[in-house]
């Protein structure tokens, strides 16, 4: 397996505009994404950009961009473009694809994500699940929930369906991380494909795959990271980062 890390990001987000450059810690966003996949190790790290903007900031911190059409309609066409160009011959058989939203991604998430492609090879597309933060994440149609065939203390089983409404009952509820890993020839699959009637209903991607018959697993991680969507969600990652970052180098 050759992994490629691709983190693709836009300026043009509806609920918080420009978040690819809002600084936290000093550093723009998208920054602060890359540098943290670029520790987790797992193969090259490069930024799918839908902006020039977001291209001057990574390039300006020494790392990798690819300017792509702003057109295209989502973050996994946007890390296809990306793919294509830098490559073309097809070396890297797979796609780790990291939203630039989450300036604090661990390594046990991506791990989480490489190791379901390493080990299952049923697995077309991997992801990554996380046990719910509160009750109320039941009832929260902004969390993603997996629905997934998982034996007790197993660490990753296969997915069979993502929803937005509420799951009943006393099993556990996974919270969907929006990390995925995709076989080279799945993304493909993928992003020649049209959005389907699951997907426009629940407006959730991965129900695309789903219903092209493309095999969905989730690696459990030990926590969700925080997500940056809305003026709050920055407001409380630069106070995360306030704390945390000032603890790591004291």
């Amino acid at each position: 397996m050759n992994p490629l890390t691709l983190i693709p990001a836009r300026m043009a987000a509806s609920r918080l505009p420009g978040k690819p450059l809002a600084l936290i810690a000093g550093e723009p966003m998208i920054v602060q994404v890359w540098r943290r996949a670029v520790a987790c190790g797992i193969g090259p790290v490069a930024v799918a950009a839908g902006d020039a903007e977001i291209v001057a900031a990574v390039r300006a911190a020494g790392g990798v961009a690819v300017l792509t059409d702003p057109d295209l309609p989502s973050g996994s066409d946007r890390s296809l473009a990306a793919l294509r160009e830098l490559d073309p011959s097809g070396a890297h058989d797979v796609v780790i694809n990291l939203q630039g939203d989450m300036p604090f991604v661990s390594a046990d998430i991506l791990t989480a994500c490489a190791d379901v492609l390493a080990r299952e090879s049923a697995c077309d597309i991997a992801t990554v699940v996380a046990a719910e933060a509160s009750p109320a994440d039941r009832t929260n149609p902004d969390v993603v929930k997996a629905v997934l065939a998982l034996p007790p203390g197993a660490s990753y089983g296969r997915a069979l369906y993502f929803t937005r409404s509420t799951l009943f009952g006393e099993a556990p509820v996974w919270r969907h991380v929006g990390v995925y890993g995709y076989r080279r020839d799945a993304l493909e699959r993928f992003c020649a494909a049209p959005p389907s009637q699951l997907e426009t209903r629940e407006r959730l991607e991965q129900l695309r795959a789903l219903e092209l018959g493309l095999s969905i697993w989730a690696g459990v991680a030990a926590q969700a990271p925080l997500s940056v969507d809305t003026p709050d969600d920055l407001a409380a990652a630069r106070a995360f980062a306030a704390v945390n970052f000032t603890k790591a180098t004291a």
